[in-house]
């Protein structure tokens, strides 16, 4: 049988309408803080993971989009773009007169189409838990990511609210879970993504719907405390592989699992952090960017390990021409911490088109969007965010199941590929943009 992968570049850049469906379900896992180490090293507590790896297909590494944070990555995994084509830029949006602590949790926000799109329009049900950018959007049966800006309002609460069809969440406690709480969800504990699992488990065995989108989050939370490894990376990763056993045995129990091809994969990768960068205040010790609300030219708009130059008016050239020389005349030491990416590479990666400019930090620095204080600082823990050239910053992923050979290893593929592959497998009519970029290639370990 010729190999999946070694026609992939040729059906990426084809409409997809022409191809016929090759399973009749597709279970999409995205488990934030993915690594490639953690399928291809024996030392991580992934039996699952690990086994699936050897008898599908997997990757060496997966490229992200820039910033490499969750909610725009996890957008391009169902759409197929990069930010500059979906729209949704950063976690949270960009806010001139400071941020709220509001993120982009609704699905209208997306600018193009989605593969919940897709399905609703081919006549297939969906089903999704927990994933990102994804409240109101147009899924069968839709368990969302979302918080209120409320304090006083419990994280879980405003998930049980716009959980769909209503009525929904409660179905699951009384048959799947038991009464949950916000605790009971919480990135905090292993039972956060347990009980993903669970939900997501009695959606497969009840509604077996053509397409489901899981999204765990708890080794992400882990890695932010603990960096790349810890006590802590080990128990979260322990239960996503869990989660993941614990789904093909829900499929089994269905009795889809030989018409289901199931796709681990992730956003991002991690790295660990020892120092913070604050190129905030370079521009409000020159009064560029004051306290005062309103009173501002210029501020870096802070994504993880990246920050993105703000104009107040876009067409400003004195005012960034101001930032450009405070940026050459930082001390050699702080200058050695980060490099400058201007607008034309910031175009070639697909990031958000209304930054003058990005600063892109190297391994080990993160940056901070305070104001006051001192420029550089201790950093700790871990963080993603980078500009997604090496290797600990890229994401993985395994393709298991119905159009998977068992064995094959892809070098280097990119997270604009999950969306064009997860609708082939499906049969479902899909036009990659052309401004995705392909680079797959197909070797055998």
């Amino acid at each position: 049988m010729k190999s999946f992968f070694l026609s992939i570049s040729l059906f990426l850049s084809l409409p997809l309408a022409s191809f016929s469906q090759t399973a009749k379900h597709v279970v999409l896992v995205s488990i934030d803080g993915f690594r490639p180490d953690f399928y291809r090293e024996a030392k991580w507590p992934t039996p699952n993971l690990q086994r699936i790896a050897a008898e599908g297909t997997s990757a060496d590494g997966v490229r992200g989009v820039f910033p490499s944070v969750t909610y725009p990555s996890h957008t391009t995994l169902i759409t197929g773009v990069a930010p500059a084509q979906h729209g949704i830029y950063y976690n949270s949006p960009f806010e001139p007169d400071g941020a709220t602590g509001r993120w982009y949790w609704e699905e209208n926000l997306i600018k193009t189409e989605t593969l919940w799109d897709a399905v609703r329009k081919a006549g297939l049900k969906s089903a999704s838990v927990m994933w990102p950018v994804s409240v109101g959007a147009p899924i069968d049966y839709n368990i969302p990511e979302f918080w209120s800006l409320d304090k006083s309002v419990d994280r879980f609460t405003p998930v049980r609210q716009n959980t769909m069809p209503k009525g929904l969440m409660e179905e699951i406690e009384l048959n799947a879970t038991g009464k949950l709480t916000a605790r009971d969800m919480s990135s905090d504990y292993v039972s956060g993504d347990e009980n993903g699992s669970r939900m997501a488990a009695y959606l497969l065995e009840t509604y077996k719907p053509n397409l489901l989108t899981l999204h765990v989050f708890g080794v992400d939370h882990a890695e932010h405390q603990d960096g790349r490894d810890g006590a802590h990376v080990r128990r979260a990763l322990a239960t996503a592989d869990w989660v993941v056993g614990h789904l093909l045995e829900a499929l089994a129990k269905a009795g889809i699992d030989k018409e289901t091809a199931v796709i681990v994969t992730g956003d991002h990768g991690f790295v660990d952090i020892n120092t913070a960068l604050a190129p905030n205040v370079w521009l409000a010790q020159n009064g560029l960017y004051n306290a005062e609300k309103g009173d501002w030219k210029a501020q870096f708009h802070t994504s993880g390990a990246a920050a993105f130059l703000m104009l107040k008016d876009p067409k400003d050239k004195k005012t960034l021409a101001k930032v450009r020389q405070l940026l050459a005349a930082a001390p050699a030491e702080q200058r050695k911490l980060f490099r400058v990416v201007e607008r034309a590479e910031l175009d070639e990666v697909g990031a958000d088109p209304n930054a003058a400019l990005a600063l892109a930090p190297v391994p080990g620095v993160s940056m901070s969007s305070a104001r006051e204080g001192q420029v550089v600082r201790p950093g700790k823990g871990g963080t993603h965010g980078f500009f997604p050239d090496f290797d600990q910053i890229r994401t993985g992923f395994i393709g298991y199941g119905p159009g998977f050979e068992a064995g094959k290893v892809v070098p280097q593929m990119n997270l604009q590929d999950v969306a064009p592959l997860t609708a082939k497998l499906l049969g479902l009519p899909w036009q990659t943009s052309p401004a995705a970029p392909k680079v797959i290639k197909t070797a055998t370990r």
